[in-house]
């Protein structure tokens, strides 16, 4: 079994974007792949990363689609499952005139939510042979995939892998917030990195002080490290006694923030992945938040996130202008 840099479990779907009116003036929205997981691994993929993706999809025209475009991207889809019942999971993300973003998600239920523990089993090796795993809530709002995650949680864990943790809240998605925080919860007692956003800390834990609510999630959890993104503000790290902040770059070219989080988080994990999490320093973590800000701004001028991530190259170019 060939040894993988990441290996991501969840959701895959397509986010339908806001793309302009007609010439009826009805709105337009252009198909796009998408999902948390999947974009991260997109955006690793484009950093030098070896990755593999699990999850589930309709057998239909949507899931057919996303193979092709994750394999395309470099993404090992052998785990990738068709269902030959349940239709591939549609999120349509529309842009309000305040920048934020309103989701109707049209999953009940999604192929997504309908990863089994044997396919977990079916991928164990794959699981066993990871530098990293990484996942999030969104797997875990309904059964079989909420027993599905955790099994591929407890086996990569147990393999050594470290593992990474995005809660990518959705209100939409849940039953109650009360079983979300439970989700997150688990997430937090088993990762190793967690990227979390802003709005997810106050949730979380009521504290509106962003450093904060983190530095209570890192000492009630014992997490080693937390990305904590701050959307156009930037972003924070949280490490051991250090707290390192990186302002973020406000691009005049913005025209959505889908894929902004996923693509942070994806470089990140890389630097944990290639410095090791036992001894970071301010520096360095510094250069990572100002890599991972960049980064981010980059695919805020992109619709859509998983197809147009961008390369280290783009990255480099951005922040040499700066």
């Amino acid at each position: 079994m060939d040894r993988f840099d990441v290996v991501a479990l969840g959701e895959l779907l397509i986010d339908f974007t806001n793309n302009g009116i007609s010439s009826q003036g009805n709105p337009l929205f252009e198909a796009n792949p998408g999902g948390a997981p999947c974009n991260v691994l997109s955006m690793l993929q484009n950093l030098g990363n070896k990755t593999a993706f699990i999850g589930k999809v309709g057998d239909d025209f949507f899931g057919r689609m996303l193979k092709e475009r994750v394999e395309k991207q470099g993404i090992d889809s052998t785990a990738l499952v068709f269902d030959k019942e349940i239709p591939t999971t549609l999120a349509f993300v529309n842009k309000l005139e305040n920048g934020d973003r309103d989701f109707s998600f049209y999953r009940k239920p999604g192929a997504d939510m309908m990863l089994t523990k044997d396919d977990v089993k079916k991928n164990v090796d794959m699981l066993m042979n990871t530098d990293v795993f990484h996942f999030g809530t969104l797997s875990m709002t309904d059964e079989p995939a909420r027993e599905a995650t955790k099994m591929a949680v407890d086996i990569a864990k147990e393999s050594g892998a470290l593992i990474s943790f995005d809660p990518n809240y959705r209100e939409p998605l849940w039953n109650s917030v009360n079983t979300a925080i439970e989700a997150m919860n688990y997430g937090f007692e088993k990762c190793d990195i967690l990227k979390i956003s802003d709005n997810e800390v106050e949730l979380f834990t009521g504290i509106s002080d962003i450093c904060e609510g983190a530095r209570k999630i890192q000492k009630d959890y014992n997490i080693p490290i937390i990305f904590a993104t701050l959307g156009p503000d930037g972003s924070m790290a949280l490490y051991k006694d250090m707290v390192v902040k990186k302002d973020g770059y406000k691009n005049p070219d913005t025209i959505e923030t889908t894929g902004a989080g996923d693509t942070f988080c994806a470089c990140a994990i890389d630097y944990i992945r290639r410095n090791g999490i036992e001894s970071l320093t301010e520096d360095g973590l510094m250069a990572c938040l100002n890599f991972a800000n960049a980064a981010a701004s980059i695919i805020t001028t992109r619709k859509g996130a998983l197809s147009v991530m961008p390369t280290k190259d783009e990255v480099d170019s951005f922040l040499s202008d700066k």
